[in-house]
Protein backbone atom coordinates (compact mmCIF):
# COMPACT_ATOMS: atom_id res chain seq x y z
CA UNK A 1 0.00 0.00 0.00
CA UNK A 2 1.31 3.13 -0.21
CA UNK A 3 0.04 7.18 -0.09
CA UNK A 4 1.90 10.39 -0.06
CA UNK A 5 2.49 12.63 3.11
CA UNK A 6 3.77 15.87 2.91
CA UNK A 7 4.39 14.94 -0.63
CA UNK A 8 6.45 12.52 -0.97
CA UNK A 9 5.18 8.43 -1.34
CA UNK A 10 5.25 6.00 0.98
CA UNK A 11 4.94 2.17 1.59
CA UNK A 12 3.73 0.31 4.27
CA UNK A 13 5.67 -2.51 5.41
CA UNK A 14 5.48 -5.13 8.96
CA UNK A 15 7.71 -7.00 10.45
CA UNK A 16 6.47 -10.25 11.20
CA UNK A 17 6.56 -11.65 14.67
CA UNK A 18 9.45 -13.67 15.81
CA UNK A 19 6.60 -16.51 16.93
CA UNK A 20 5.91 -17.26 12.96
CA UNK A 21 7.19 -20.34 11.88
CA UNK A 22 8.34 -19.29 8.51
CA UNK A 23 9.92 -15.98 7.72
CA UNK A 24 10.38 -14.45 11.66
CA UNK A 25 11.42 -11.09 12.66
CA UNK A 26 11.37 -10.37 9.05
CA UNK A 27 10.00 -7.03 6.55
CA UNK A 28 7.00 -8.17 4.69
CA UNK A 29 3.96 -6.62 3.36
CA UNK A 30 0.62 -7.78 5.03
CA UNK A 31 -0.90 -10.79 3.26
CA UNK A 32 -1.09 -14.76 3.57
CA UNK A 33 -3.14 -18.17 2.53
CA UNK A 34 -6.34 -17.68 0.23
CA UNK A 35 -9.17 -18.21 3.02
CA UNK A 36 -12.14 -20.46 0.70
CA UNK A 37 -14.78 -17.77 1.43
CA UNK A 38 -12.42 -15.29 -0.36
CA UNK A 39 -14.05 -14.13 -3.74
CA UNK A 40 -10.58 -13.17 -5.52
CA UNK A 41 -7.18 -12.88 -4.89
CA UNK A 42 -7.52 -9.39 -4.30
CA UNK A 43 -9.85 -9.70 -1.70
CA UNK A 44 -7.37 -12.05 -0.05
CA UNK A 45 -5.12 -9.42 0.05
CA UNK A 46 -7.02 -6.79 1.82
CA UNK A 47 -9.15 -9.47 4.40
CA UNK A 48 -4.85 -10.21 5.57
CA UNK A 49 -4.09 -6.48 5.58
CA UNK A 50 -7.35 -5.83 7.80
CA UNK A 51 -6.32 -8.77 9.86
CA UNK A 52 -2.69 -7.86 10.65
CA UNK A 53 -2.76 -4.43 10.68
CA UNK A 54 -6.55 -3.10 11.19
CA UNK A 55 -6.67 -1.52 7.67
CA UNK A 56 -9.75 -0.14 6.49
CA UNK A 57 -10.65 -1.26 3.33
CA UNK A 58 -12.58 1.59 2.56
CA UNK A 59 -9.79 3.93 2.44
CA UNK A 60 -7.72 1.81 0.06
CA UNK A 61 -8.11 1.50 -4.06
CA UNK A 62 -6.34 -0.83 -5.77
CA UNK A 63 -4.26 0.44 -8.64
CA UNK A 64 -2.59 -2.78 -9.92
CA UNK A 65 -0.48 -6.24 -9.30
CA UNK A 66 3.41 -6.89 -9.66
CA UNK A 67 4.64 -10.21 -11.09
CA UNK A 68 3.07 -13.33 -9.40
CA UNK A 69 6.48 -15.45 -8.71
CA UNK A 70 6.91 -18.38 -6.29
CA UNK A 71 9.38 -17.55 -3.40
CA UNK A 72 13.00 -19.38 -2.81
CA UNK A 73 12.56 -20.40 0.77
CA UNK A 74 9.35 -21.60 1.71
CA UNK A 75 7.84 -22.27 -2.46
CA UNK A 76 4.49 -19.89 -1.97
CA UNK A 77 3.30 -18.51 -5.05
CA UNK A 78 2.83 -14.85 -4.00
CA UNK A 79 -0.02 -12.44 -6.22
CA UNK A 80 0.95 -9.02 -5.24
CA UNK A 81 -1.22 -6.34 -5.43
CA UNK A 82 -0.41 -2.42 -5.08
CA UNK A 83 -3.12 -0.45 -3.76
CA UNK A 84 -2.90 3.37 -2.78
CA UNK A 85 -4.38 5.19 0.00
CA UNK A 86 -5.34 9.21 -0.07
CA UNK A 87 -4.03 9.50 2.89
CA UNK A 88 -1.68 8.32 5.57
CA UNK A 89 -3.59 5.29 6.24
CA UNK A 90 -4.05 4.54 10.62
CA UNK A 91 -3.26 1.09 10.67
CA UNK A 92 -1.85 -0.94 13.92
CA UNK A 93 -0.45 -4.14 14.94
CA UNK A 94 -3.83 -5.81 14.97
CA UNK A 95 -2.22 -9.71 14.90
CA UNK A 96 0.72 -9.77 17.69
CA UNK A 97 0.79 -13.42 16.63
CA UNK A 98 1.71 -12.53 12.82
CA UNK A 99 3.33 -8.59 12.81
CA UNK A 100 5.30 -7.41 15.77
CA UNK A 101 5.58 -3.72 13.90
CA UNK A 102 3.95 -1.65 11.60
CA UNK A 103 6.49 0.69 9.05
CA UNK A 104 5.98 3.47 6.94
CA UNK A 105 9.06 3.94 4.67
CA UNK A 106 9.44 6.76 2.47
CA UNK A 107 10.33 5.62 -1.25
CA UNK A 108 12.98 8.33 -1.18
CA UNK A 109 14.86 6.15 1.60
CA UNK A 110 14.46 2.91 -0.85
CA UNK A 111 16.03 4.52 -3.83
CA UNK A 112 19.19 6.00 -1.98
CA UNK A 113 22.28 4.26 -3.84
CA UNK A 114 23.52 3.20 -0.35
CA UNK A 115 20.17 1.54 0.63
CA UNK A 116 19.90 -0.78 -2.64
CA UNK A 117 22.59 -4.14 -3.50
CA UNK A 118 21.88 -7.66 -5.28
CA UNK A 119 23.54 -10.39 -4.49
CA UNK A 120 23.66 -13.48 -6.79
CA UNK A 121 22.64 -16.93 -4.60
CA UNK A 122 22.65 -20.61 -5.57
CA UNK A 123 18.71 -21.84 -5.39
CA UNK A 124 18.43 -25.67 -4.33
CA UNK A 125 16.10 -28.17 -6.81
CA UNK A 126 17.96 -27.06 -10.05
CA UNK A 127 16.53 -23.75 -9.42
CA UNK A 128 20.00 -22.45 -10.62
CA UNK A 129 21.34 -18.76 -9.54
CA UNK A 130 19.03 -16.00 -8.52
CA UNK A 131 19.64 -12.55 -7.60
CA UNK A 132 18.54 -11.13 -3.99
CA UNK A 133 17.80 -7.65 -3.36
CA UNK A 134 18.15 -5.89 -0.22
CA UNK A 135 17.28 -2.45 0.84
CA UNK A 136 19.47 -1.88 3.95
CA UNK A 137 16.76 1.20 6.07
CA UNK A 138 17.02 2.47 8.71
CA UNK A 139 17.10 0.47 11.20
CA UNK A 140 15.89 -2.57 9.07
CA UNK A 141 17.01 -4.99 5.92
CA UNK A 142 14.56 -5.92 3.58
CA UNK A 143 15.44 -8.86 1.44
CA UNK A 144 13.99 -12.07 -0.76
CA UNK A 145 10.61 -11.90 -1.91
CA UNK A 146 9.89 -8.25 -0.02
CA UNK A 147 12.57 -6.55 -1.43
CA UNK A 148 12.08 -8.54 -4.86
CA UNK A 149 8.61 -6.31 -4.85
CA UNK A 150 9.78 -3.25 -3.70
CA UNK A 151 12.69 -3.33 -6.58
CA UNK A 152 9.35 -4.17 -9.03
CA UNK A 153 7.43 -1.46 -7.53
CA UNK A 154 10.37 0.90 -7.87
CA UNK A 155 11.31 0.35 -11.37
CA UNK A 156 7.19 0.92 -12.52
CA UNK A 157 7.53 3.74 -10.45
CA UNK A 158 10.57 5.39 -11.83
CA UNK A 159 9.69 4.05 -15.43
CA UNK A 160 13.19 2.28 -14.75
CA UNK A 161 11.66 -1.34 -15.97
CA UNK A 162 13.99 -3.63 -18.49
Amino acid sequence: MLYEEDGEPHVVVTRRSPRMRQHAHEISFPGGRRDPDDESLWHTAVREATEEIALDPGVIERVGALDSFITGGSRSLVHPYVAIAHERPRVHVASPDEVESVRHIALSELLLDEVWREEIWPFPDGLGDRPVTFFEVMGDTIWGATGSMIRQLLSIATRTEN
